[in-house]
């Protein structure tokens, strides 16, 4: 994989200012070693009249592949050939992309410290790409640097020489010549447009991207003509990445049209209500008393059962106290859902060791439950058909036995603050009933009398005189007295 930067001078302005720029001398060959590979840069010519610089990326395709344990382009699950034989050594990238910002990172952010002056110069540039991947042709390339100030010449690579007849690959070797950019500029085109073309990464796009792609894309991003395209391709079609990239593009465009900061545009609310409160959801008051209640009673091992999306499980593990949790619900999709949301793939080795997500029914007993501190049954149990509701409590009540479980359900007699909710309807499709407060004490009460466990009652959100709270919260202590016969017992 192979790239030359070559600018050309003069006796007063000697072309050999480039290793200036570069931080790299021109009387030297130097070697960088990188996570795939090692990236050369050396200089085949270098006088006062001209200077070229080469970056000459040697990529290990098998520490590659061990990197990326088999993902990016040619490394499927069931094409493990394609893995070690690709095009990756020989087209340019995102791995050159990566190399030239690891390589040439001072240089790409206009620092020139031996020459400051240097850094803000123009200068007359040829780029040279013998090997491109384009996806889109030589009518992409030029729609992607021409406007950038470059002139283009991009020819097609033949997929074979000897064969005309086959036609052109879809690689192009590329040279880029404008005296009207600096080297910075250059180089962000390049970090930003190469893995573009090649329509591919070869690691995984976070949202850091993001960030990555607008401080590359200062100054010229906001107004490219293909700039939606450009954005889509750099974040590896993540349409959430590139929404917030292109919202942030429009803050910067609006800015520099009207000569203010991005600061200064982003801010539809007045600066002396922005410290006004706000009330809570009710969703995030019911986490804060059910945090609140897991606290009180000094739990550390804890179930959410009918976990859902992992709304509960993502604020459990936000605090250390909490040694060990457990999502337990009987949808694949919400568990998948909660995954993603607790970015379980990418998560840390001792954060992970902290949660588990179970698929299981609160129908059947489970004797992976059993042993925990406490168990909350969030908005659950009105989901519930009433004739199972017996079954839930004996799985919860009478075989996992926790020391502390927390219930909560609507208070159906609120309902009638709800303006927007119909008279006579529930708060959500699938909730089989909801309770009134004293239909929910009444059976609260015979629970923990059947099962050894005393029981309390709180309000969660604001509790009206006339009707009462929007969610009704029981929390369930079991017997101290209780647990020592079941220890004997046992």
């Amino acid at each position: 994989m192979f790239l030359t930067l070559t600018t050309t001078g003069t006796p007063e302005r000697p072309a050999t200012d480039l290793g200036y720029l570069l931080h790299k001398h021109p009387e030297k060959s130097q070697a960088f070693s990188t996570s795939f590979g090692t990236a050369h840069v050396l200089y085949p010519e270098a006088d006062a009249e001209r200077c070229t610089a080469a970056l000459l990326l040697e990529v290990d395709a098998v520490a590659l592949v061990r990197r990326g344990k088999g993902k990016g382009r040619g490394g499927a699950p069931d094409a493990a050939l394609a893995q070690y034989v690709n095009d990756r050594p020989y087209a340019a990238s995102s791995l050159l992309a990566v190399a030239l910002s690891a390589v040439f990172s001072s240089a790409m952010r206009g620092v020139c410290t031996a020459r400051p002056e240097l850094a803000a110069r123009p200068l007359p540039l040829r780029v040279e790409v013998p090997s491109l991947p384009a996806r889109g042709g030589v009518a992409l390339v030029r729609r992607l640097f021409e406007p950038l100030g470059w002139d283009v010449t991009a020819e097609p690579v033949p997929l074979d020489e000897r064969f005309p007849e086959w036609g052109d690959s879809r690689y192009v070797r590329l040279v880029l010549e404008s005296a009207t950019l600096t080297l910075a500029e250059a180089l962000r085109h390049l970090y930003v447009l190469l893995p573009v073309l090649d329509d591919a990464k070869h690691y995984w796009v976070a949202p850091d991207e993001v960030d990555k792609l607008l401080r590359a894309g200062e100054g010229w991003l906001p107004d490219h003509p293909e700039q939606k395209l450009i954005t889509s391709r750099y974040l590896a079609r993540r349409w959430s990445l590139t929404r917030a990239a292109m919202e942030r593009l429009e803050l910067v465009r609006l800015a520099e049209t009207d000569d203010s900061e991005v600061e200064e545009i982003d801010n539809a609310v007045a600066e002396e209500t922005e410290t006004e409160e706000k009330p809570a959801p009710l969703a995030v008051r019911r986490r804060e008393a059910i945090l609140t209640a897991l606290r009180a009673a000094g739990a550390t091992r804890v179930l959410d059962l009918g976990c859902g999306q992992g709304q509960l499980v993502q604020a459990l593990l936000k605090d250390p106290a909490y040694t060990e949790i457990v999502g337990v619900d009987v949808s694949v999709r919400a568990l998948t859902i909660a995954g993603r949301r607790l970015k379980l793939d990418r998560m840390g080795e001792r954060q992970a060791a902290r949660v588990k997500l179970l698929q299981g029914s609160l129908a059947y007993t489970d004797s992976r439950l059993k042993g925990y501190d406490a168990a909350v049954l969030s908005e659950v149990v009105e989901h519930v058909d009433p004739p199972r509701l017996p079954a839930l409590e004996y799985a919860v009540f009478g075989a996992a036995r926790p020391r502390t479980v927390l219930v909560t359900t609507p208070n159906v007699e609120y309902n009638v603050r709800w303006e927007s909710l119909p008279a006579g309807h529930v708060r959500h499709g699938d909730h089989r009933f909801e309770w009134t407060r004293e239909e929910f004490r009444a059976w609260a009460v015979a629970v923990a009398e059947r099962h050894g466990y005393g029981v309390e009652f709180v309000p969660v959100g604001p509790d009206d005189p006339e009707v009462g709270p929007p969610t009704q919260m029981a929390v369930f202590a079991r017997d101290v007295t209780d647990g020592k016969k079941e220890a004997k017992a046992a």
